[in-house]
């Protein structure tokens, strides 16, 4: 069965940072570009990052420039490193294969941007 696991997530003030994990099964983990989504309270889910198997990353432009997307290929773990936080960051951020695949969605890792 396929598990993707989020975690990471947390309260933090406008301009902090945090880093979120993702432990995937290694099935769909080693041989896929990865992505890490979001969505906001009201709002759709949206795409934020995206990283190939080779390690070639790609970002919405929202948060190009603070959030960095990696990879452990050994660990089937994939990572999103957001700096400079705002209110508008606040969802709860899934991870997923790119293009998503419907039945792989996990819980999420829920990140409050607040003062």
């Amino acid at each position: 069965q396929v598990q993707v696991v989020e975690s990471g997530g947390g309260l933090v003030q406008p301009g902090g940072s945090l880093t979120l994990s993702c432990a995937a099964s290694g099935n769909i983990f080693r041989l896929s570009a990865m992505g890490w989504y979001r969505q906001a309270p009201g709002k759709q889910r949206e795409w934020v990052a995206a990283i190939t198997r080779d390690g070639n990353t790609n970002y919405a432009g929202s948060v190009k420039g603070r959030f960095t997307i990696s990879r452990d290929n050994a660990k089937n773990t994939v990572y999103l490193q957001m700096n400079s936080l705002k209110p508008e960051d606040t969802a709860v951020y899934q991870c997923n294969k790119q293009p998503p695949v419907p039945s792989y969605w996990g819980q999420g890792t829920q990140v409050t941007v607040s003062s």
